[in-house]
């Protein structure tokens, strides 16, 4: 028995999102950050001082590691934005305005 069915979940048919430009199927009900780890995608970001890769760490978004840009719109918590058809994600680095004029 897999984990969608103990829990009696029905997602819907699976829609596409792009990562980078990266082609990555997602399913209804899911977070950026649970599409992305289903893609097997587990680092996002880095750090503004080190460059050190971040993903996922407190899944509340609380510790702001998982931020990512979505449609434009920077340092979105990828733990708590909803997945949408169609989104544009892409990774980012330090606080994510430097390619915003």
């Amino acid at each position: 028995m897999n984990p969608l069915e103990l829990a009696g979940a029905r997602p819907g048919p699976a829609f596409g999102v792009t990562l980078d430009g990266r082609a990555i199927e997602a399913l209804p009900g899911q977070t950026v950050a649970a599409a992305l780890w289903s893609a097997g995608v587990t680092s996002w970001r880095t750090t503004r001082g080190g460059g050190s890769p971040r993903g996922v760490f407190c899944g509340i978004g609380v510790c702001f590691d998982c931020l990512v840009t979505v449609n434009g719109r920077p340092n979105q918590r990828a733990c708590l934005v909803p997945v949408r058809s169609g989104d544009v994600i892409l990774t980012q680095e330090g606080t994510g305005h430097d390619g915003l004029g």
